[in-house]
Formats: C-alpha cells, sequence, structure tokens
C-alpha cells in the first residue's frame, strides 16, 4: 500500500522518492505516532510535501489511496455531540413547504407582530408556527425556517432574517497575516503615486556624487524618503455572512497596510450607518460617528469598502432596518453621503461573481455603488485599483 501510495503521489506532480518514503517507514518503525488515521496523515504530509502549494494534490491523493481507512478504537468509543442529535429532531421542510408559507408581508407588520407576541407570550415554544421559539415555521426565534423574520438567539440557517436580536462578538483582522498576500500586493501597487514629503532621512547618492564633482570635496546630499502618497479609506463587513471569508479579507488588510502608509480603516457591519468603529471588541463602547470620517478626511482620499451586500433590502431602505441597533437613517443614505464625499469609491465583493444575481441587496449595493462593484479576486482587484486610478 505504501508503495502505491508513493506512486500515486508522484503521478500527481508531487516529486516524493525513495528517500522520503524510507523516511516515513523509518518514523512508523520508531513509534512516533499514535496508531491512527490522522496522525499517520499528519506525518505523511510532513514526509512528503515541502511546498505548501502542494498541500491541496497530497490531500487529493491521500484521500484517493487511504479511502475507507478509520480506527477501530475510534468507533467503538465516538460519542454523538448533543447538537447533532436536536439537529436531527428539528423539523424538516421541503422546497414545496417552504414556499407555501408565506411572510408577514413588510418590516412594519413583522415588528409589529413581534411586538405583540412579546406583549401575550410567558413561556417557551417549539416546533411552531406562531409564537417566538426554537424550530417550526415562526417568523421568531431560531432554528427553524421563515421567508422573513426575526432571529432571536441561535445561529443563522437560511440567511432570511431581516433582524437578529443577539449579543454577538466579532474579531478584529489581523493585519500581520503574510500567507497569500503577496499577489494581493501586486495587485494594490496599480493605485501608486509616488512622492518625496517629508524630513530628509535617505541618502541621495547621485546628488552626493554630483555635488562632490562640482564642489572638489564630499558633499553628503539627503532627501525625503520616496513614498507612496495615495490616501486611502478602507471600511471592512465583520461578522455574520462575512465570517467564512476571514482569511481572504486578513489577507487583503495585511497587503494594504503593508502597500499603504496613509491608510485608515473602519469596520461595519453589513451597511454603513452613522457610527463606524477600529475595535470590534469594543465596537458598542467606542464608535466613530461617521460624520467625523466625512469632516476629518479630505475629499482626496480613495475610499474601498469589503463585504457581501448580503443582508436584508430593509437594512439598506428602511429606517430601523441594522439587525443590530436602531438606525434614524437608512443605510443607503450613509453610504450615498460616503460615495458623494469620495467620489473615487469602489466595493470589493468577496461573493463569487455569479452569485451576485441571486441576492436582491447585493443590486442594491450595485446601484448606489454606481456599478463599481468588483469580486475580491487577483482579476477583480486589478480592475478595482484601475477605476480608483481614473478617479482624481
Amino acid at each position: 500500500m505504501f508503495l502505491h501510495f508513493l506512486d500515486s503521489l508522484r503521478a500527481a506532480g508531487i516529486p516524493a522518492g525513495l528517500k522520503e518514503h524510507l523516511l516515513l517507514l523509518e518514523a512508523l518503525d520508531a513509534d512516533v505516532i499514535e496508531q491512527s488515521p490522522e496522525q499517520f496523515y499528519y506525518l505523511a504530509r510532513a514526509v512528503y510535501v515541502k511546498d505548501e502549494a502542494l498541500l491541496d494534490r497530497f490531500d487529493q491523493v491521500f484521500g484517493q489511496v487511504f479511502r475507507g481507512l478509520t480506527s477501530p478504537a475510534a468507533e467503538q468509543h465516538a460519542d454523538i455531540p448533543a447538537d447533532w442529535l436536536k439537529a436531527v429532531a428539528e423539523k424538516y421542510l421541503t422546497p414545496e413547504e417552504r414556499a407555501a408559507i408565506e411572510s408577514l408581508g413588510s418590516w412594519d407588520a413583522i415588528m409589529d407582530a413581534l411586538k405583540q407576541r412579546l406583549a401575550e407570550q410567558h413561556g417557551r415554544h417549539e416546533g411552531g408556527s406562531k409564537w417566538i421559539g426554537t424550530g417550526g415555521t415562526s417568523p421568531f426565534g431560531n432554528g427553524g425556517y421563515n421567508p422573513e423574520g426575526v432571529r432571536i438567539g441561535g445561529e443563522g440557517r437560511h440567511s432570511r432574517a431581516i433582524k437578529v436580536w443577539d449579543q454577538r462578538a466579532f474579531r478584529n483582522l489581523d493585519n500581520s497575516r503574510e500567507l497569500g498576500t503577496r499577489n494581493i500586493k501586486v495587485a494594490l501597487r496599480r493605485l501608486r503615486r509616488f512622492a518625496r514629503e517629508g524630513t530628509a532621512s535617505e541618502l541621495d547618492i547621485d546628488g552626493t556624487i554630483d555635488g562632490t564633482a562640482r564642489q572638489g570635496w564630499l558633499d553628503v546630499r539627503m532627501r525625503p524618503e520616496r513614498r507612496n502618497a495615495v490616501k486611502l479609506l478602507l471600511f471592512l463587513d465583520v461578522g455574520g455572512s462575512m465570517d467564512p471569508f476571514v482569511t481572504l479579507c486578513e489577507e487583503l488588510f495585511s497587503a494594504a497596510t503593508a502597500e499603504f502608509k496613509n491608510l485608515e480603516f473602519f469596520y461595519f457591519h453589513n451597511c454603513p450607518y452613522e457610527g463606524v468603529w477600529k475595535d470590534n471588541r469594543r465596537r458598542f463602547q467606542e464608535r466613530t460617528p461617521t460624520w467625523d470620517v466625512l469632516h476629518r478626511y479630505g475629499h482626496d482620499y480613495k475610499c474601498v469598502f469589503v463585504g457581501d451586500a448580503s443582508m436584508s433590502p430593509y437594512e439598506i431602505s428602511q429606517v430601523g432596518g441594522s439587525v443590530e441597533h436602531h438606525n434614524d437613517e437608512a443605510g443607503a443614505v450613509w453610504l450615498n453621503r460616503l460615495t458623494t464625499t469620495y467620489p473615487a469609491s469602489i466595493w470589493l465583493n468577496p461573493l463569487p461573481r455569479e452569485h451576485w444575481d441571486y441576492g436582491q441587496s447585493v443590486a442594491m449595493i450595485r446601484r448606489i455603488m454606481n456599478d463599481r462593484m468588483f469580486p475580491l479576486t487577483l482579476e477583480g482587484l486589478d480592475a478595482a485599483m484601475r477605476e480608483l486610478t481614473r478617479k482624481r
């Protein structure tokens, strides 16, 4: 089997030789790992894979060669998690049954119905179609299904909630993340305008040679460091549907902080409103009013929004539509203010381009951005930087 594994790795383009094969056998004879498929996988990967670009290829070969490999001991002592058992008990709806469930009709109707339920309900409910509870088809609660409703606690399943009543913790993006940022940096470099500003702290070699030749003695010349003079405002959507894209956004964030010295960043959730923040752990205590951003940073700043634009349409168009607080003005109002103040504005969307046409909120954001929405890919970044370069 091990020789077949070695041949399969070679056939997949992984440079595995007899030396690595003998090293693996030696490690197994020395009992350096526990006798489990997981431990063997990590040992084999450490022996055979020398380039991280080949990790995915190794996983495919390993899965094909050792398909069905299990640990009997693990099977005998396996425990079924309680949340798995709970999920089995939840109500399953066919597509036809889901289509038959009607929405309450409008934002005002849903909010009025929620107020009435809160006033009348005095106990816990599960699996119903009216009261606040879990499972079932009620528009209020969690764990069930309804075309439009308010999720109260629990986790999102179908991305149908127009408002979320829950305290959630968001994590700050890591600007020190380096894996995968090199190509992003190359794409961002299209948006550069170099200038020499500030104190003279860099040796001017050409000037020193010229001055020394003219004066007849050593004439040391200094000059300001050459820096990227582009000013950038970066607004990052965090939490909720953006969680699957954290790694990609961290790579973009890391590349941007390395490429742009004049960079200011802020976080928002789903859509910008009257306040943005710098620290996700203190987003309710330490917010920056969006009006302050508009007045503090000049019109010469380039503005980049990063988000999947996937939300309830009410969050964009409706007063009070925000899932986390009551907003006195609709998200579209604030987004229009930002794009008017900063004409050089674009939106980067981590969702694949082919998915955009299925989201009403994505279409609304694209209209507000005058169709300046680009996919968060290397090709999309390149096109986005060209667009910002044209906007002077």
